[in-house]
């Protein structure tokens, strides 16, 4: 039995063929053996059925895949379908949901083909009417899987090429990307922020593929240890792997040297060195140069800046730790003598009374929402007029730790934010809005170690009514006061070192009324809503449908925000005024009159040589008072010539067809006659019938001999044979007769010119001196009335 078992490539038929062996098989060995029943029903069991495959390849940039398209179901037998679309490369290809109607049982999936991989885009479980899927290649792949019922599932789905892009780059940290284009051909470029060195390509280009691709990984950016810089203008000095922490022993210079005749300003950021690390800064371009600056002999940072001497200052860093922890960044600036040099704040932003900083010149700062300033003044003076300078130092914009916020909106940042706040900070916020209101409070960004703790109050105190409490990294929280009052606390381990420590947190607050539900929408003309909530609390949603004949314009779903706001203004219905499209007809081309499918616009379809329209070949769209604009018939279709043809139905016995062809389309005629001597009996013409099959709308003609034209043919061909008899004996009377006539002449001939010649004594190559015969005496000279005399006449 183990060698009648199917092998794996045969085809559907053949397995059920085997089947069938199989089962005859065991029969008969039970009626000549003795054996269990067992058996043959482990016969049974083991014939399993094989899917009667199908496999369909399109590669036109458009068209449609239905389900009316799979071959004839296999008795008792399942089918499987693969339908394949490959567009040019750079084109993905677009899938749209027509129709879908499956039996139970029966799968459809869209997957995405990436060389040996498949991506399952969408399956029967996802897929509705209108609904669009895009490709990640050039290729996708349909499957469908049937079974054997009594109705088959159908499907149609429409596809097209689209043009595929690179994917947008990863922006480089501390660096930027600007593309122009991310389709193949397009270019992306790199650059890094101040202080930063760019590792890696500049400039990467989008590679036209089966998925389009970058033409190499993108880029980083990194702080360098050490470096030289000329020429300079403006930058900046960063410890190496900033903001992290340096690693390993390191030894770093920087030269950095401005044009002749200018001097360089040094502002120190950030600067927090390990114990054993050292940092000094030379005013000049070798450590023998005037020292501005060493990190051993003052504990206090330069926050005031560095100027230098000359145009050149040498910044060395040396760390021997194997595991420091020291960061800095340092901003210089050239500027011209005679000028002070142009401020900086950190975090915030100055207006200056003199772009050009000359003496005299007032700038003043502010903070970002969130910071606070300190250690310096809010305006400053340039002054001096021998060697010009700032009256103060510009001051420092810095996210403080705790503080009372009275304003109707503000922010609220982890201490010394944009960088990572310390250890051991124990900070409270205190936040009040007017009478009557309370406080939204929308944590956006919030990460903390494990040991860190950012809790929130109900009120103006520390009390047991907590809104919130967190450590770790979580993500975004939106809280509501019951009070005008809301208190935070941030503490921070004092053990960070060993825990490790978070970014921070970044928070927005804002006053907002007592009420505690959106206000009521209205209905809209031509529709209806409906509310998923019997109260506009916060989460409800309204949903906006239109009645049939009119589409929505906006957004159909609208939210009530935590803010108590609506998430859009309500939509509207308009009259719709197109119909969808029809779809394209297989086999045929179609012009439409207005792409936008606008109410009277038609479309004519036309199929191709070899097809025949059944249907109607113009459609016009047209309106309804209700409903939607339809179009006035359905969808034609384009059939073979060949199977709505008649085929020839052959020849009468004694007739012939006139203009004779193998097949005649619907309406096409066809005449017969007969031979002589016969009479046609039935249609001379019958004309080929459109049905399913075509037809001829009469029997074939028959060619039957007629009885009066037989006696006579039978006379003629009599009388035929007399005239030939008395014709035969004139023949021989006249062709002796002949013979003898031709040798007399000839003897005639023969004697007079020999005679002739010889009396005149003339050469025999001697010719006539004939002129030519005109017109006028051609036919007037007697000579030429015989034809056959006229030179023997010359000659007598």
């Amino acid at each position: 039995m183990a060698q009648e078992a199917p092998q794996e490539d045969a085809s559907p038929m053949t397995l059920m063929d085997k089947g069938e062996n199989e089962l005859t098989g065991s029969a008969s060995e039970e009626s000549q053996e003795t054996t269990t029943s067992t058996i043959i029903t482990t016969t049974v069991i083991t014939t399993e059925q094989a899917p009667a495959l199908c496999s369909v390849s399109f590669s036109n940039p458009e068209g449609y895949i239905d389900s009316s398209d799979y071959p004839p179901l296999p008795l008792n037998n399942f089918l499987e379908c693969t339908y394949n679309v490959t567009v040019y490369t750079g084109y993905g290809v677009e899938l749209q949901v027509k129709s879908v109607n499956l039996s139970e049982g029966e799968l459809l999936s869209i997957r995405g083909v990436d060389g040996p991989t498949l991506t399952v885009l969408a399956n029967q479980t996802l897929l509705v009417e209108g609904q669009v899927i895009r490709s990640p290649t050039n290729t996708i792949s349909v499957y469908f899987r049937t079974f054997q019922d009594d109705g088959l599932g159908t499907f149609q789905l429409h596809y097209q090429a689209f043009m595929l892009s690179c994917n947008f780059p990863r922006r480089p940290d501390s660096g930027d990307v600007t593309v122009m284009d991310l389709h193949s051909g397009g270019v992306a470029h790199f650059h890094c922020h101040l202080g930063y060195e760019l590792q890696g390509a500049k400039m990467l280009t989008c590679i036209n593929a089966s998925k389009p691709h970058w033409s190499s990984q993108e880029p980083i950016c990194s702080a360098p240890c050490g470096g030289a810089v000329h020429n300079a203008t403006i930058g900046r000095v960063l410890s190496p792997s900033y903001p992290g922490n340096t690693n390993g022993s390191q030894f770093c210079v920087w030269t950095i040297e401005a044009p002749e005749g200018q001097k360089l300003h040094l502002h120190f950021e950030r600067l927090s060195l390990h114990d054993k690390d050292r940092m000094t800064v030379h005013s000049g371009q070798t450590n023998k140069s005037a020292l501005l600056y060493d990190s051993l002999q003052t504990e206090s940072v330069p926050f005031e800046g560095l100027l230098s001497e000359g145009n050149t200052i040498r910044i060395e860093f040396t760390s021997d730790q194997a595991r420091a922890a020291s960061t800095f960044n340092i901003r210089f600036e050239a500027f011209e003598k005679g000028h002070c040099y142009e401020p900086y704040i950190q975090n915030g932003n100055f207006t200056t009374s003199d772009p050009t900083y000359n003496i005299g010149t007032i700038v003043e700062f502010t903070c970002d929402p969130g910071h606070s300033l300190e250690q310096g003044p809010a305006i400053i003076e340039c002054i001096n007029v021998r060697d010009p300078y700032w009256n103060d130092t510009e001051p420092l914009c810095r996210a403080m730790c705790g503080g009372e916020l009275s304003a109707v909106a503000g922010v609220v940042l982890s201490p010394n934010w944009p960088e990572p706040y310390v250890e051991g900070e124990d900070c409270i916020w205190k936040i009040h809005v007017g009478e009557e209101k309370r406080i939204f409070l929308d944590i956006q960004f919030l990460n903390l170690s494990n040991s860190d703790i950012l809790t929130i109050y109900d009120g103006d105190e520390v009390m047991p009514h907590i809104l919130g409490q967190y450590l770790g990294n979580s993500g975004p929280q939106k809280l509501y006061s019951s009070t005008p009052d809301l208190t935070i606390q941030f503490h921070s381990d004092p053990a960070g070192l060993i825990f490790g420590k978070g970014q921070g947190f970044i928070m927005n607050y804002i006053e907002v009324s007592r009420n505690d539900s959106c206000s009521d929408l209205p209905e809209i003309q031509n529709g209806w809503k409906t509310t998923s909530h019997t109260e506009l609390v916060r989460g409800a949603r309204i949903t906006y449908q239109c009645d049939p004949g009119y589409d929505i314009v906006g957004s159909d779903t609208l939210t009530c925000q935590w803010d108590l706001s609506w998430s859009s203004d309500p939509p509207f219905c308009e009259k719709i005024m197109y119909c969808t499209d029809p779809g394209e007809v297989d086999h045929s081309t179609r012009l439409i009159s207005d792409p936008v499918l606008l109410v009277g616009t038609t479309i004519q379809y036309t199929c191709n040589p070899g097809f025949v329209l059944e249907g109607s070949s113009l459609l016009t769209c047209y309106s309804r008072e209700t409903g939607t604009p339809i179009w006035t018939s359905r969808l034609p279709h384009c059939v073979s010539e060949e199977s709505l043809a008649c085929d020839n139905p052959g020849l009468p016995e004694n007739g012939y067809q006139i203009l004779y062809k193998r097949l005649y389309l619907p309406g096409e005629s066809l005449t017969f006659m007969c031979y002589e001597g016969f009479e046609l009996m039935g249609e001379v013409t019958i004309r080929c019938i459109l049905g399913q099959p075509s037809h001829w709308n009469g029997p074939l003609p028959v060619c039957k001999v007629n009885q009066d034209s037989f006696e006579h043919a039978l006379e003629a061909e009599a009388a035929a044979e007399t005239s030939l008899e008395g014709g035969n004996m004139a023949l021989a009377i006249f062709i002796p007769v002949l013979i003898i006539s031709l040798l007399l002449g000839g003897a005639y001939i023969y004697i007079t010119r020999c005679r002739y010649y010889s009396i005149l004594r003339l050469p025999l190559m001697y010719s006539h001196p004939y002129s030519q015969i005109t017109v006028e005496t051609e036919f007037d000279n007697p000579i030429y009335e015989t034809g056959e005399t006229r030179e023997y006449e010359v000659s007598i």
